[in-house]
C-alpha cells in the first residue's frame, strides 16, 4: 500500500513539473522565432557568447544600454497640492540580455529573456520594446 502511495505521489510530482510550449509569446518571440539569426545579429550586433547543444546553437546576445528616469510619486495632499514623497525620483539603467536558440539552418526557434526591466504603467517590458519593434 505504500508502495502505491509513493508511485503515485513520484507520479505526480513528474508530471506537474511537465510544461507546454503552447503558452502565450511575448513580442520578442513573435517577432523573431522562424527569422534568421543573421537577421537578428545584423541589426543588433554579434552575440556575445554561443554554445553548442546538440545539433543546435545558444546564443547569448546583450545589448540595447539606455538609461530611464523614473518620476517622483508623491500621495494626493489637500486642495490638489502635493502630499507626502512615495518613491523619490530615479534614474534606472536599461539592457537587454537574451539567449537564441538557433538550429542547423540558422533560424531561430526560441528566445529566452535572461535581463530586462518591466514598463512602466503597465507598458511592455524594455526588451519586448527594443527587440520586438520592426
Amino acid at each position: 500500500m505504500n508502495i502505491r502511495i509513493i508511485t503515485l505521489a513520484g507520479l505526480a510530482l513528474a508530471l506537474g513539473g511537465c510544461v507546454t510550449a503552447t503558452g502565450a509569446q511575448n513580442g520578442i518571440e513573435k517577432r523573431w522565432n522562424g527569422q534568421q539569426a543573421g537577421a537578428f545579429f545584423a541589426k543588433f550586433g554579434p552575440p556575445v557568447t554561443d554554445q553548442q547543444i546538440g545539433a543546435s546553437t545558444i546564443y547569448t546576445w546583450r545589448g540595447g544600454y539606455r538609461t530611464r528616469t523614473v518620476q517622483a510619486r508623491y500621495a494626493e495632499g489637500s486642495g490638489g497640492r502635493r502630499g507626502a514623497l512615495l518613491s523619490p525620483a530615479r534614474t534606472e539603467y536599461l539592457r537587454c540580455e537574451v539567449q537564441l536558440t538557433v538550429s542547423p539552418d540558422y533560424v531561430i526557434r526560441s528566445v529566452r529573456t535572461i535581463i530586462d526591466k518591466p514598463g512602466v504603467n503597465g507598458a511592455p517590458s524594455y526588451c519586448e520594446e527594443f527587440l520586438g519593434g520592426d
